[in-house]
């Protein structure tokens, strides 16, 4: 009892008690400025940097995917100095650290290399425009394939939204291979199942009275759809196959319209047609 007695008295408890007293509070102090700080920032960025991308030539995807990208570094830059700060405040020499070596230097300088290759990799995806915001796309990763819109491109992450709603989170250096929807018209090709015994030129004649008739009322058809005619599918049912371009992002539409208006024709002209699932296969130009 008497050895803690003697340390506790070596030790400065009033001077140690106001030391924490006023880095507390020097914390405090600092989170309030940064918050405000931060919010004050944002609404310059809306007013000033995010208008004057809205007047440039660029388009709407093109000009969500800069704002969101400035914002992005924004933001890293105003956390980088939140932590420089709250580290000199607990006295930590922050030059030291940085430059120190050991297990911790390691682990830091691994992080540092994916953090490097991440942004490399992003300034690539956005100096090429492999793709923005808005854009429909399919990626392949290193952990697999992914389909979706693009929601947010930034200087660490790629977000895609894929078709049932699901946000994904994507290292920008695991994108190995994207294949953008959106650029260029697409193909809605439709395949309808026939038999081997159909009268191909009574066939023929339908489908080409139902373009004539309808294409015209569908503005996102991009030319005259092609009547390729009879031939095989890869899994041996016989098919009469039309492709029709459109605009990007309208195949499906398009290709479930046009397989209901060929089938009710045929069923009218009373052409017989087997049952098959043939399922919607939307190409790029």
């Amino acid at each position: 009892m008497t050895i803690v007695t003697t340390y506790l008295n070596k030790l400065n408890l009033d001077q140690i008690m106001l030391t924490v007293l006023e880095k507390t509070v020097s914390i405090i102090l600092l989170l309030i400025f940064f918050v405000i700080f931060k919010r004050i920032a944002g609404f310059i960025f809306d007013r000033t940097v995010a208008k004057s991308f809205s007047l440039t030539k660029y388009n709407q995807g093109r000009q969500k995917t800069l704002i969101k990208l400035s914002h992005n570094i924004m933001d890293y830059s105003l956390y980088f100095l939140l932590a420089y700060w709250l580290l000199a405040i607990l006295g930590l020499p922050v030059s030291s650290l940085l430059a120190g070596a050991g297990i911790a230097g390691v682990a830091i300088g691994l992080g540092a290399q994916g953090f490097l290759s991440d942004l490399v990799n992003g300034f690539f995806i956005l100096f090429e425009r492999q793709f923005d915001v808005g854009d429909s796309v399919r990626l392949n990763a290193t952990t697999g394939s992914i389909a979706g819109t693009v929601s947010s491109v930034g200087i660490r992450t790629t977000q895609i939204r894929d078709f049932d709603g699901t946000l994904h989170f994507i290292p920008n250096r695991n994108i190995t291979i994207v294949s953008n929807l959106s650029r260029g018209d697409m193909r809605a090709q439709i395949d309808i199942p026939i038999y081997a015994d159909t009268n191909l030129d009574m066939l023929t004649e339908i489908i080409r009275e139902v373009n004539e008739k309808y294409v015209s009322d569908y503005p996102e058809i991009v030319g005259v759809p092609t009547i390729w005619g009879a031939r095989t599918s890869p899994s041996g049912q016989f098919i009469f196959r039309v492709d029709i371009f459109v605009q990007n992002g309208k195949q499906s539409q398009i290709y479930y319209t046009f397989y209901r208006l060929y089938q009710e024709a045929l069923r009218e002209n009373q052409i017989p047609l087997p049952t098959a699932t043939i399922m919607p296969t939307p190409n790029k130009v």
